[in-house]
Formats: structure tokens, C-alpha cells, sequence
């Protein structure tokens, strides 16, 4: 709005303080329907029903969710919600989230996730969309359980792995990097370690409060955003959609709040290639799926060279992929820009690596790929080669792709 706002500006922003005051907000939070088809301990897998006007066809599409933060992540609200524009374009579409979190949790470690609910659900997801291999899709934590879930079964029936915004190297992550070394004096034995001990996890609240702290710029300066866009309806809803995701948020079981805490942010343990769990050692690098790595180009708790580290990790993937984007931790997730860049790429991705592209040609509605999504993020873009992107002639199984972007070769290569 402007600074002397004009008549159209002062119309809009009336209607918008009138339709929150009289109505409670703009935002449509109605949820896509979905169907639960398979639940164990802290794991419910969820089919998304699909729309009578379009046919749902193709490689299944599966939404892993981080602990502590609610599937909101992936369904925001009603046309900013990558749920919905899977659905919309008739993929099979699915998500894995864990419920609520209590005390009686708290002697569950990362190896329930890593070995039990992602595993799992991929194999669930697989069987109900008769047999198809599956594209699995991680946001912040979600995609470290994945990729530690695909590396230690490689016989999982995986398309594809998109990482988003998850960070691999914490000593990059500057609100973190300043305290490690304070952190380490304690040996374990330090005032957080007898807080999540004594309190079984972390608590909501503390959660909620972390997650803000993130963006404490936003936050602070948040009342005055609002006010400078009150005839921005769109604006205000997607304000209103972050709102309800903050409040939402759930609890970390102790136990494995103490393996993040000591193996992840005193540790830096992804930093190695080779994760420790349990009896065994996980070799990321073992990993032979196609990866899609995406980082926020404002992302405050996984910065780009934070989420990065992984790339030279991965030595085997028949083809890597990173992509910076516009928007925060969340926002490069399901942010308004997220509309034509993440998810237009993640189509992109999806397409040339799933087993039936070719049979499905011209079935499926069209998307704004292209010059639009390319526009879009330009300038934000590191994909870690100076070639441009071809789209694939054929649609083959992973691994035989002839025209992928970069082989193992060249994905060591993004290391130097």
C-alpha cells in the first residue's frame, strides 16, 4: 500500500479489516481431504482423495514431515499448498506425519524414524499405488530422516529424493555456529541436557518460541508489514496460514531431541558421510536414487552452504540436483514465490524421473514450466554446473536416463 494510500488501496484494505473483524481472516485453511491407510506408533500415512475432474495417474508422490512441525507444512491453505497443487495435477500424493508427542514418548531415538516410520510408509505408499516406485519429497528434519531411511535400505522402491532445506552441515547454520564450542565444554553434562532429560523432549512452547527466534527480524517487524499490505488480501492470508502453522507446533520425544542436540548440533555428525545408528554405520554415499536438493535463498536455520554440504556426499545418485530459491525456512517450502519456483521445478523433477512420463504425456494438465519458472529463479539459481537444463527426451527408469543432468562424475565434482 502506498504511503498516501489511493482510493482502490483504501477500498481493498477496508474490506480486508472488515472481512477479518466480522469473519475471524482471510485465509482459506480448509484441508484437502485425504484418507488414513496406514498407522502404527507415531506413524499415520495419509492418501490424498483425488479431484472427479481430474484422473490421478503416474509415480506416487510421498510428503515426509519433520518432528516438531505439523504436516500444515506441506497443505498452508487453499492455493498456497503443494498438496494441493499435486492433487490438482493428478498425482498420487501422500504424507507421513506422527501425531502428538507426549511424555510416554520419550524413550523414542531418531532410529524409530530412520528404521521403522519412513521405511515404511515408502513401502505403504508403494503398495497402495500398485507397486509404483515412489518420489519422496523431505522438508527440513523430514529430509534428513529420508535420506538416512534410503541410504540404510537401498532396496526401498524409490523414484526420486528431494531434500528441502535441510540442514547437513550445522557449523554453517549462524545460530548455531557462535555456541558449539560452548556447548562442547559441558561433556554432556550441561543445563540442556538436564532439561530434556528431566522434561522427557521439548516441549511445544519451546519449539514454538525456537522456530520464531529464526525469523526474529520478521517477527519484530511484523505489525508493521501488516499494516504497509492491508489491501493485500493475499498477503494477509498467507500472514494468517504462518500464524496457525507457528501455533501447531508439537513436541520433541526426549530421547531423540538428545541425539539431535549432541550428534547433530554439538556433533555435526552428517558432516562425515557415514551416520552411526544403533549397531551399524549408514553411508549416505551409498544412495544410487536421483537427488533434488533445494535451499532457501533467506533460510536462517539452513542456509544455502548448510544444506549444500550434502551434495559431495552423494557419489552415486544417478543425478544431483541443487537449486537455490526464494524464501525462508518455510517460505521457500510454501511461500507465495514457492507457486512458481520450488514447485515448478519439483514438477520438473518429478516428470523426468518417473517410469511413466512418456505414457502419460499430454494426459496430465499443464504446469508453468519453462520460461516462466526459469524467470522466476534466475539469479537465485546454483546447480552447481554452467550448462543449461535439458529436458529429457524419454522417460526411463531411474538409472538409464541417458540425458541426466550431471552423473556421479559430475555430482562429485560440485565438492570442489
Amino acid at each position: 500500500m502506498d504511503l498516501i494510500p489511493k482510493p482502490d488501496q483504501m477500498v481493498s484494505a477496508a474490506s480486508n479489516v472488515a472481512q477479518k473483524t466480522l469473519y475471524g481472516g482471510l485465509a482459506d485453511l480448509r484441508p484437502m481431504p485425504r484418507t488414513l491407510i496406514d498407522e502404527g506408533q507415531l506413524r499415520e500415512v495419509y492418501h490424498y482423495r483425488p479431484q472427479a475432474t481430474v484422473k490421478e495417474q503416474g509415480d506416487p508422490v510421498l510428503l515426509v514431515t519433520p518432528l516438531a512441525a505439523p504436516s500444515l507444512c506441506y497443505d498452508l491453505r487453499r492455493s498456497c499448498s503443494l498438496v494441493e497443487h499435486f492433487v490438482t495435477q493428478g498425482r498420487p500424493t501422500y504424507l507421513v506425519e506422527y501425531g502428538e508427542v507426549s511424555f510416554k514418548n520419550r524413550s523414542l531415538g531418531l532410529e524409530h524414524w530412520v528404521d521403522e516410520v519412513v521405511p515404511t510408509a515408502i513401502r505403504e505408499v508403494s503398495k497402495h499405488a500398485g507397486g509404483r516406485p515412489v518420489h519422496v519429497v523431505g522438508w527440513s528434519l523430514g529430509g534428513i530422516f529420508m535420506m538416512l531411511a534410503a541410504a540404510d535400505d537401498l532396496d526401498l522402491p524409490i523414484a526420486s529424493l528431494t531434500v528441502v532445506g535441510s540442514p547437513w552441515d550445522v557449523s554453517q547454520v549462524p545460530m548455531i555456529a557462535p555456541l558449539r564450542p560452548l556447548l562442547n565444554i559441558a561433556a554432556g553434562k550441561g543445563p540442556i541436557t538436564g532439561a530434556y532429560r528431566l522434561l522427557g523432549g521439548a516441549p511445544k512452547p519451546l519449539v514454538r518460541w525456537a522456530f520464531q527466534l529464526s525469523s526474529f527480524q520478521k517477527l519484530i517487524t511484523k505489525p508493521l508489514a501488516v499494516a504497509t499490505h492491508l489491501d493485500d488480501t493475499d498477503f494477509l492470508a498467507q500472514v494468517e496460514a504462518v500464524d496457525r502453522f507457528t501455533a501447531n507446533m508439537i513436541a520433541y520425544p526426549g530421547r531423540s531431541f538428545g541425539q539431535l542436540y549432541h550428534r547433530f548440533i554439538k556433533g555435526n555428525a552428517l558432516m562425515g558421510g557415514v551416520f552411526e545408528l544403533d549397531d551399524r554405520e549408514i553411508e549416505i554415499g551409498a544412495i544410487a536414487a536421483p537427488v533434488l536438493v533445494f535451499a532457501g535463498s533467506t533460510d536462517g536455520i539452513a542456509p544455502a552452504n548448510a544444506v549444500k554440504a550434502i551434495v559431495p556426499q552423494l557419489t552415486k545418485a544417478a543425478e544431483v540436483r541443487f537449486e537455490i530459491v526464494p524464501g525462508g525456512h518455510l517460505g521457500m517450502l510454501t511461500g507465495r514465490a514457492a507457486r512458481t519456483t520450488t514447485w515448478q521445478v519439483l514438477d520438473e523433477w518429478v516428470d523426468q524421473w518417473s517410469t511413466d512420463a512418456e505414457q502419460d504425456a499430454g494426459t496430465r494438465p499443464p504446469t508453468s514450466t519453462g520460461k516462466a519458472a526459469a524467470k522466476a529463479v534466475k539469479g537465485a539459481r546454483n546447480s552447481g554446473s554452467g550448462k543449461p537444463r535439458k529436458k529429457a527426451a524419454s522417460r526411463q527408469a531411474i538409472g538409464s536416463n541417458p540425458s541426466r543432468r550431471h552423473s556421479s562424475a559430475s555430482s562429485r565434482s560440485l565438492a570442489k
